[in-house]
């Protein structure tokens, strides 16, 4: 469902992206993981269409970001950090903003919309205006925007930031329910949501892979668990690995 081909991506002398190559079928959920500033974001921006990688490619369930980006543009939902809203309007009007961008018929606006408002359980508030709500609501109403076409391939960066335990219980629920019919990616800082919501793991360190295994296996290369394994490699000058 989702080739990624030698991505890279630099801006000036900082190279952000080397070399990144991994594919993900349906039914994959990658916890996608490295410090800050090690490429997480500008791989999902490259993958999404929102940035050009300088060489290389993503293909989504057939498309070319490269050269067909409308088409594989329509295969993704894509949440990204600190996700732009209009804080004027409320959470049912900028869904059925969201769904008129994509052309879905009146009937079908509202189905999709009611469907992602129940999912992202923003029903108690989907009247207010989105300024209004806490930085975890403005979270799930991104979310639930990301949904809105029911795209076979979801981009996710950091999908539970600011959200509290039982929210983000919610959104573990909601990814292992899609996981069978989609391909996702989960950017996260939060260790613990990696074997609670991923089947793999991939650790970028400095724009190059380090690391593409389970979750289960990764935390088995390390006597201090998934965290050390984590904190050796993202630290570490392990690049290139797979």
């Amino acid at each position: 469902m989702l080739d990624l081909h030698n991505l890279n991506k630099a801006f000036g002398d900082n190279v952000a992206v080397s070399g990144l190559s991994f594919s993900l079928q349906k039914g994959d959920v990658l916890g996608f993981l490295g410090q800050n500033g090690a490429g997480k974001s500008t791989t999902l921006r490259m993958i999404s269409g929102v940035l050009e990688p300088d060489s290389g490619d993503a293909v989504l369930n057939g498309h070319s970001i490269v050269t067909a980006r409308r088409e594989a543009q329509s295969q993704i939902g894509y949440l990204p950090e600190g996700a732009p809203l209009y804080r004027d309007m409320t959470p049912l009007s900028f869904l059925r903003f969201i769904a008129d961008s994509y052309g879905l018929s009146r009937t079908a606006r509202k189905d999709a919309v009611d469907r992602v408002i129940a999912d992202a359980r923003i029903a108690n508030v989907s009247g207010q205006t989105i300024g209004s709500l806490s930085k975890g609501y403005r979270r799930r109403v991104g979310l639930a925007a990301a949904l809105i076409n029911d795209p076979p391939i979801l981009l996710l960066d950091e999908p539970t930031d600011g959200l509290d335990p039982i929210q983000k219980r919610a959104v573990r629920a909601l990814v292992a329910r899609m996981a069978p019919e989609k391909a996702i990616i989960i950017s996260t800082h939060t260790l613990e949501e990696v074997p609670a919501m991923c089947s793999r793991v991939v650790v970028i360190n400095n724009g190059y892979m380090v690391a593409n295994e389970t979750p289960d296996a990764l935390a088995k290369s390390k006597p201090g668990g998934l965290e050390e394994a984590f904190f050796a490699l993202a630290n570490g000058h392990e690049v290139g690995a797979s």
